[in-house]
């Protein structure tokens, strides 16, 4: 890989870190510590999540404005400045309002960051992905395993190491990310590309793509909604429901080597992975709905994860592809829009059913989602690229 590339996998696995020290904890800080219901837990995180929406639409139009070095810097100064407040402040009305700036904040750096691996390595096709993908996991592995170590301990600890961990992103992107800004990369918008935006076949088939990834997170996100408050109800402590993600991040590594034969013999049948990925996903919410103990979770988070391997990588691929010269940032953004709608969604979508219906109402409502999500992964129509079909 080229060093750019690695550079940027460290930032996101720094980043990640940063992010995924409070992400997890979040239903559980709100309906255990600050006392309220799993509905009003669902409609914060909504508000999280719609706030990155907009970070996220704004993060991939100011990539092909302004480069990738000042977007992700004007994220971490206020990610920085966020976290530092929650600090001190995180009763009830500060904490929704810091977390929604946190989610506006952190969603400008996702599109910004894809994009600008695919322009530092643009031969790199999916590797380029899959190896921020891998950053975010390892990241998500080591994040929330230290914030349930710290929390078992005192909560209020959490916000601290949250704080220096981000502090540390800050220095790296400071340091090292103007390097390579987006400047010698960057392609300038002419208004033919600006008009064919919207008849551009590519740009309809992402828009039928992102429908399966709305589905696909609005079921990923009840593990960090309604089953991680649920596990704290059967006993299961926050160290362990931790150590599930951290499962989660060690396992994405682990199964590389196994998955790599399959995805190369399947490198032009992008639809094969995706719709693979989706029922290992469904598999694993049957087993949620009936674990009890912390090694059937597990078992559920590994099978979650070998789908979440197959499936998430395409996306970005599938996109960066599509994308008209020049608009590598707005097509990043459309797609981490989608994955945030999805996460916007879910928890209220959870919270309100467990409430009403109960967890095992909810996880096989999930398993639903996710087979109806195959309808639009297959039903994308592909581009030609370099007169290669994209997915054949």
């Amino acid at each position: 890989m080229p060093k750019q590339v690695w550079i940027l996998v460290i930032g996101m696995f720094v980043n990640t870190i940063g992010t995924s020290f409070l992400w997890p904890l979040n239903s559980i800080y709100i309906h255990h510590h600050l006392g309220k219901s799993l509905t009003i837990a669902g409609i914060v995180l909504t508000m999280n999540s719609l706030a990155a929406v907009i970070g996220n639409l704004l993060g991939g139009f100011l990539f092909d404005r302004i480069g990738g070095f000042k977007t992700i810097l004007i994220a971490v100064i206020l990610n920085v400045t966020a976290f530092g407040t929650l600090m001190f402040f995180h009763d009830w009305l500060p904490y929704v309002i810091l977390l929604a700036v946190v989610g506006f904040s952190g969603g400008i750096v996702f599109p910004a960051m894809y994009a600008l691996i695919g322009s530092a390595w643009p031969t790199g096709g999916r590797n380029a992905f899959n190896m921020l993908f891998l950053a975010n996991n390892v990241g998500v592995a080591i994040g929330p395993a230290l914030a349930g170590f710290i929390a078992d301990f005192n909560f209020e600890y959490v916000f601290i190491a949250n704080f220096f961990t981000y502090l540390l992103f800050f220095i790296l992107v400071v340091c090292t990310f103007k390097q390579f800004d987006t400047k010698v990369v960057r392609q300038k918008q002419s208004k033919d590309v600006k008009g064919k935006i919207k008849t551009n076949p590519g740009f309809y088939a992402l828009l039928t793509l992102c429908m399966a990834l709305v589905l696909c997170w609005m079921s990923y996100s009840q593990w960090t909604a309604t089953i991680s408050s649920y596990t704290q109800e059967i006993g299961i402590s926050l160290s362990q429901y931790s150590m599930i993600w951290t499962i989660n991040g060690l396992l994405i590594v682990v199964f590389q080597p196994f998955i790599r034969p399959l995805v190369k013999r399947w490198n032009n049948k992008l639809k094969h992975q995706l719709v693979l990925g989706l029922i290992l996903m469904a598999s694993s919410f049957v087993i949620v709905s009936v674990a009890e103990t912390f090694t059937i979770f597990a078992v559920a988070m590994a099978i979650l994860t070998l789908g979440e391997v197959f499936f998430t990588p395409v996306i970005p691929t599938i996109a960066n592809k599509l994308a008209p010269k020049g608009r590598q940032g707005f097509y990043q953004g459309i797609v981490n829009s989608a994955t945030t709608i999805g996460r916007m969604i879910g928890p209220v979508f959870g919270g309100m059913m467990v409430d009403l219906y109960g967890m095992q109402t909810l996880m096989w409502s999930v398993v639903i989602l996710l087979f109806v999500a195959i309808i639009p992964a297959i039903s994308w129509r592909s581009k030609i690229v370099s007169n290669q079909p994209l997915d054949s």
